[in-house]
């Protein structure tokens, strides 16, 4: 088949959307995108709770239905406006397609025709095309390297903050196995942490359900006797804390941070910037941490800066609400030596295009990177791919439960059967910065 036949069959023929129910059970846009070829390409858009100022804003329609959060206005978006411009287009060329949707909606936050419209048909118009060309979105999306290797999980054991009724304060309680040899081991050690945690809890008193991401949804005193559990959580499953499996947490300290000052309700204080930095360094010191996640408000720069230097060769000092997977953020946290890796969110830039040159800015910066899902999430993978593809090391999809997010993890082994590696098929160790100590 020439060139010119092969480009044919990638032009967009047609761009539907439809409203479809995430696991909250709100109301968000799923895209399908249909090519000349006779392929189709669908995903669904995800939505967070805890949110960054500079994220792209979903189009909900207001009043009273469903409490204001419905798409109906969104899916009308996709299939008017946004299917008119794309026709014809070539779904190869993914940048050209996400460029005319940001010049068709105008706004620099994606506000007139939503940032879930927008996502959810970017990231249909990727699978579109790698399903005509006949392969995983993976391998479309790393053209022509042979190096690919699966993430390391990073997966959500306690759920708080703006995901558990803020009955602690931190957001994430997270596990990432640092001493496993595969994905799969990954997992299999996950599984029994979560199970030992689930254990623990019920026989201490203090389980009080699910979070939205399916972490445990807890009951403890404090933020740091979430820290006591889940150290106990691993030893219990028995694995070496730190060297076996290491704790990630997601401070997400712009959902209690008000005007440099931060209310610790757990703890039953507030503190500044230095004070909230002092206790989170302590931490460091005291518990088998090797990544942070935004340790200071999205608005406290300058802080974050302080904190960085004090934790970096330390840990990953994680952005996501500072940087919302903007390239131009990225490049500006670095001048300012903010942060030393970038939380990686499809629909918090709004399009692949916008999310790949958040990644590429990262990387110029010799930070690391994880691709991550949100607290609304569906059945759709596209991150796993995403994080195959761009040769990401991280993934962090919430817990290990729930539907929504085992999808991703059991995404993951399918690609791992198909890799077929002989051996180890994670990055290596010393790619980490945890494991270059």
């Amino acid at each position: 088949m020439d060139q010119g036949t092969i480009r044919m069959s990638t032009e967009i023929a047609s761009v539907s959307g439809r409203r479809v129910w995430d696991s909250r059970g709100r109301p968000t846009v799923e895209t399908e995108v249909r090519l000349a070829g006779g392929a189709v390409g669908r995903a669904i858009a995800p939505a967070g709770a805890s949110t960054g100022s500079a994220e792209a804003v979903d189009k909900r329609d207001g009043g009273t239905a469903f409490g204001g959060l419905d798409v109906m206005q969104a899916v009308a978006a996709v299939n008017a406006e946004i299917a008119n411009t794309l026709r014809d287009r070539d779904a190869c060329d993914q940048a050209g397609a996400d460029q005319a949707m940001i010049e068709l909606d105008g706004t620099p936050n994606k506000s007139r025709l939503g940032g879930n419209a927008l996502v959810a048909t970017s990231m249909a118009i990727a699978h579109a095309a790698a399903n005509q060309q006949g392969v995983p979105l993976w391998r479309h999306l790393g053209g022509k390297r042979d190096d690919f290797k699966l993430p390391l999980p990073e997966i959500q054991i306690f759920g708080g903050g703006a995901h558990a009724g803020r009955r602690v304060d931190v957001q994430d309680f997270m596990v990432i196995a640092v001493g496993a040899g595969s994905y799969e081991q990954s997992l299999e050690w996950t599984a029994e942490v979560y199970r030992a945690a689930g254990r623990i809890m019920q026989d201490a008193g203090l389980m009080r359900g699910v979070a939205d991401e399916g972490g445990f949804w807890p009951a403890f005193d404090s933020n740091e006797q979430a820290l006591d559990f889940l150290v106990r959580a691993i030893e219990k499953a028995g694995y070496a804390p730190g060297s076996e499996i290491a704790i990630s947490l997601d401070i997400a300290a712009t959902d209690f941070g008000r005007n440099g000052q931060y209310r610790l309700s757990a703890d039953r204080k507030t503190v500044d910037a230095d004070g909230l930095s002092e206790l989170l360094l302590g931490w460091l010191d005291r518990y088998p941490i090797v990544a942070i996640e935004d340790p200071l408000g999205e608005d406290d720069g300058e802080a974050l800066a302080r904190f960085t230097a004090a934790a970096g060769s330390k840990v990953e000092v994680i952005g996501d609400d500072f940087l919302c997977t903007t390239a131009s953020r990225i490049e500006a946290a670095a001048d300012i030596g903010a942060c030393n890796a970038a939380l990686i969110k499809p629909n918090q830039a709004g399009t692949l295009s916008e999310t790949k040159a958040a990644l590429d800015a990262a990387r110029a910066a010799g930070w690391a990177s994880i691709v991550s899902a949100r607290s609304g999430e569906t059945e759709d993978v596209t991150i796993v791919h995403l994080a195959v593809g761009w040769g990401v090391k991280q993934l962090k999809v919430g817990s290990f439960a729930r539907s929504e997010r085992m999808a991703k993890w059991n995404e993951g082994l399918r690609i791992a059967e198909r890799l077929s590696h002989s051996g180890g098929n994670l990055p290596a160790r010393d790619s980490f910065p945890w494991g270059r100590k």
